[in-house]
């Protein structure tokens, strides 16, 4: 399929420097409105301060105690970013969006290697790939996956330099193995192999003993992901104590492999969830008709990305522990059909409006007027201002009246539009919802208790809220079942930390309180919760 000549293609809206402006201004938003948010971000945040504190980065902790549940090349950003700057938290919350910037141009570099001769791909793709719902809506996030996005997207463009005749290719394909195993462990095998594994089926211009190198090339470059991996994980495994090293070369591995097919869920659980994942453009009939029209049998590009989508698809299908988020890496496979399809379509104004587009904001937009009436609990949600969803219903009532775009406007369009949407949740929602998840205050009592001298325990567990907010370097005691009243007796002087979904009174007694996401948290002395909340710890 190639773009007819003599059509020009208007994507002079479609550069980096406007993308980078939306980008900046959705990043700035989250940064200005929204706090870490726990239990995720403030955990991973406290295990880079634990690793930073220790001048121990091989082992990562949480608590004084080594933490097995990710690699550590995230906390190695963060540390790269403190070494430069100093301990920030805009530091942390800059990895993401920077990962996302190098995956967008990552995708179009896979682009042009795809379809050299039609550069208007690699000029739409990052618009599309920006402007998927979950992309933007996650890339301000604390979170690992868009690590792996990016080392995803570094393997494929290896597997088609291979493909192409370019042996470095393999290396450049088990670098990225090895960076996605140090970002979120052997879950990139799942991402990566089928599509190498089954490249038969698009790579089609060769001989049958080609096939012999090609999947030499591929185990040697399986081979230098592991032994990137391995460079950390042994000398890790060592350093951190027999458990840590039964959690990071068997737990992480084999056991969660084996407990993936425990049936947790079922084979179509991600189906229902693709009108998330591939949205706003699942939304656009027109592409739809354009994508079904496509003829993988005279485009390899097309060919390698559907067996790249569907390949990994199925397989993430089969594996019973999903998350919406697990198939984020798939992201870059759609955007890059979708592009070379808007890049190929004869370039007139499109004359299907698009309608589902703007339904689906005023449904939005409805929901979000309604929500602080229709629900009391938790407290922060009557406080969201029903302004908020008539932005999106006006949005909505815009992109409907707008005159006829060409196909290749619509990636601008559809990146403003979802822009614009997750613009509203932190300036409308998490404006709200902030006092209910920022961890700076009781992260500064607890670290002025502990510098005082008092110990700070909690029942339960602790999932590092309060590590790097208060900068602690001395760990939370954490107490069992029936053992807090015990621990107060003993230490009426020193401070406990409780969260309950009662109300807390101003004369409790405690410390502090605060509202903590749906509950609240407050921190008593041991005398207090002898005196005056006992009940607490029933």
């Amino acid at each position: 399929m190639t773009v007819a000549r003599d059509v020009p293609i208007n994507i002079a809206g479609a550069s980096w420097p406007a993308l980078l402006v939306v980008w900046l201004v959705v990043l700035v938003i989250a940064l200005v409105w929204r706090p870490l948010v726990p239990v995720d971000e403030t955990r991973y945040a406290t295990v880079a301060w634990e690793m930073w504190a220790r001048g121990d980065f091989l082992v990562p902790h949480l608590n004084g105690e080594p933490y097995s549940h990710k690699p550590p090349l995230y906390f190695w950003l963060i540390h790269a970013g403190w070494w430069l700057f100093g301990v920030k938290e805009w530091v942390i919350r800059a990895i993401a969006p920077l990962i996302t910037l190098a995956s967008l141009a990552t995708a179009a570099h896979l682009a042009r290697q795809l379809w050299p001769q039609e550069a208007a791909v690699a000029r739409l793709v990052p618009w599309v790939l920006f402007s998927a719902v979950p992309l933007m809506a996650f890339y301000t996030w604390v979170q690992f996956d868009m690590l792996l996005v990016l080392a995803t997207l570094l393997a494929m463009v290896g597997i088609v330099r291979a493909a192409n005749g370019r042996h470095s290719g393999w290396l450049l394909a088990g670098g990225a193995i090895g960076m996605g195993v140090l970002a979120k462990g052997p879950v990139i095998l799942l991402h990566v192999l089928p599509a190498a594994l089954l490249a038969p089926l698009w790579k089609r211009d060769v001989s049958g003993r080609f096939w012999v190198g090609w999947y030499a090339g591929l185990a040697a470059s399986v081979l230098t992901g592991a032994l990137l991996a391995l460079a950390w994980a042994l000398p890790a495994a060592e350093a951190g104590g027999e458990a840590y090293r039964e959690a990071i070369l068997w737990g992480q591995t084999a056991d969660r492999v084996v407990a993936s097919f425990a049936h947790a869920h079922p084979v179509w659980w991600y189906l229902p969830w693709l009108a998330l994942l591939l949205a706003p453009w699942c939304y656009l009939p027109w592409v739809w008709g354009r994508l079904l029209r496509l003829r993988p049998a005279q485009d390899t590009g097309v060919r390698f990305c559907l067996v790249w989508l569907l390949g990994v698809f199925v397989l993430m299908s089969l594996i019973s522990g999903k998350q919406v988020k697990y198939l984020l890496p798939l992201l870059p496979a759609f955007s890059l059909l979708v592009a070379r399809v808007l890049a190929a379509a004869e370039q007139r104004p499109v004359a299907q409006r698009p309608w589902l587009v703007g339904l689906v904001l005023v449904v939005a937009g409805t929901a979000v007027m309604l929500l602080p009436g229709l629900r009391e609990e938790p407290e922060w949600m009557t406080a969201i201002h029903p302004a908020w969803g008539g932005v999106l219903v006006v949005v909505a009532l815009v992109v409907m009246a707008m005159k006829p775009l060409r196909p290749a406007g619509y990636p601008v369009l559809m990146t403003l539009v979802v822009a614009i949407a997750a613009g509203v949740v932190p300036l409308g929602m998490f404006r709200a919802a902030a006092p209910a998840y920022d961890m700076h205050a009781v992260g500064r009592i607890i670290h002025e208790a502990q510098a005082g001298g008092r110990k700070v325990a909690m029942p339960g567990k602790y999932h590092g809220q309060f590590g790097f907010e208060g900068r602690l370097t001395v760990p939370i005691v954490l107490l069992g079942k029936g053992q807090s009243v015990k621990w107060a007796e003993n230490h009426r002087k020193d401070y406990l930390v409780v969260f309950s979904n009662e109300p807390f009174v101003a004369d409790s007694g405690a410390v502090y309180t605060q509202l903590y996401r749906g509950d609240y948290l407050a921190v008593f002395t041991g005398e207090a919760i002898l005196s005056n909340r006992r009940d607490l710890l029933l």
